[in-house]
């Protein structure tokens, strides 16, 4: 199926890399991303589900400090963070820090600063 568009919706995220080809098997590995090569030869991905797409960039610092972060839902967070430890990431904020919601955020190998939220239930 199509991503759905309408107005508003997010749906394109470039992700500053120091490696692409190290940041694409990463989200990969862990969150099952398709990666997919562009018309004009870029790496890009889409995510799990379909419905948001992007790039990594080089030659962009990365967001190593939360500010505008991104987080990515995930069916349970200790799973992920296993994942995430075991393809190169690092855990910045451990799970119980946004309590009651379930969070977590690490660093990827580039250096980004990204969330983890597992819908309670």
């Amino acid at each position: 199926m199509p991503p759905t568009l309408k107005n508003g919706k997010i749906c394109y995220i470039e992700i500053p890399a120091i490696d692409i080809a190290r940041s694409a098997a990463f989200y990969h590995s862990v969150f099952g991303w398709e990666i997919r090569t562009r018309g004009d030869g870029a790496t890009a991905f889409d995510d799990a589900v379909g419905e948001v797409s992007g790039a990594w960039v080089l030659g962009r610092p990365p967001a190593a400090q939360p500010g505008f972060m991104i987080y990515v839902m995930v069916d349970s967070v200790e799973n992920t963070i296993e994942s995430v430890i075991a393809n190169g990431g690092e855990i910045v904020q451990p799970v119980g820090a946004d309590a009651p919601e379930i969070t977590v955020r690490f660093r990827d190998p580039a250096g980004n600063v990204v969330g983890l939220y597992q819908e309670p239930g």
